[in-house]
């Protein structure tokens, strides 16, 4: 039996509204918003207490879709299966939460489909730079880190020519948003992880998107009027 009293989707939304609208905002290297205490805490440690294994994959070769079946995705099948996914999915599907995202970043919600990763790296993980497919309208990532060297594990940043600019913060429970462009380049140097690197990567994807079954809602498109 969980210990943790999981929040709702309504006190969910009401939280990650209040941190999006206490947002700071940044233009250098390329535009990005920053946000504390994203979430309910509750709801973050009944992520990270999911009991979902690390990928173990020899290479990645600097890239996430070595094998994009191993990847955890906030399914329909995940949801059912675990009640904070389905928690976290339904908050962001609200409405009222995508209005508030695009109002704040610059971007069409209605319409688009909700995407979210569970991501946990382990030691050996990096990712080039790289700036994300246009398909993807909003990116945020949430860190979840946690250990004695949980601070060093934000995503590197650089400027237009691909020349390191700095790393965000990964302070447990706060997010970096961007949307995507040609110039807004972002990896992960490859570094030593004592421990899992634990963090959520939440998209608002355009209606093209072809990966269906990484949609936490395939049938069921944002709707703002």
């Amino acid at each position: 039996m969980s210990l943790i009293v999981m929040p709702g989707p309504e006190q969910i939304a009401r939280h990650f509204r209040r941190a999006l609208l206490d947002c700071t905002r940044d233009e250098i290297p390329y535009t990005h918003w920053n946000l504390l205490e994203v979430l309910p805490e509750a709801l973050c440690q009944g992520i990270i207490s999911l009991p979902i294994a690390p990928l173990l994959i020899d290479d990645c070769r600097g890239v996430r879709d070595v094998d994009n079946s191993l990847r955890t995705f906030f399914t329909p099948r995940l949801q059912a299966d675990f009640p904070a996914c389905a928690a976290l999915a339904t908050a962001l599907q609200r409405p009222e939460v995508a209005k508030l995202a695009g109002e704040t970043c610059g971007f069409e919600a209605d319409g688009s489909y909700l995407r979210v990763e569970y991501i946990q790296d382990i030691d050996g993980a990096w990712l080039e730079p790289h700036h994300d497919v246009p398909q993807k309208l909003f990116s945020m990532v949430i860190y979840l880190c946690t250990g004695p060297d949980a601070a060093e594990w934000g995503t590197d940043i650089y400027d237009a020519d691909k020349r390191w600019f700095g790393r965000s913060s990964s302070a447990f429970n706060s997010a970096a948003i961007f949307i995507p462009g040609e110039n807004t380049w972002h990896g992960f140097e490859k570094r030593k992880i004592r421990g899992i690197r634990r963090l959520m990567e939440i998209n608002y994807v355009h209606p093209s998107w072809r990966d269906r079954d990484q949609l936490c809602f395939p049938d069921q498109p944002i709707r703002l009027r």
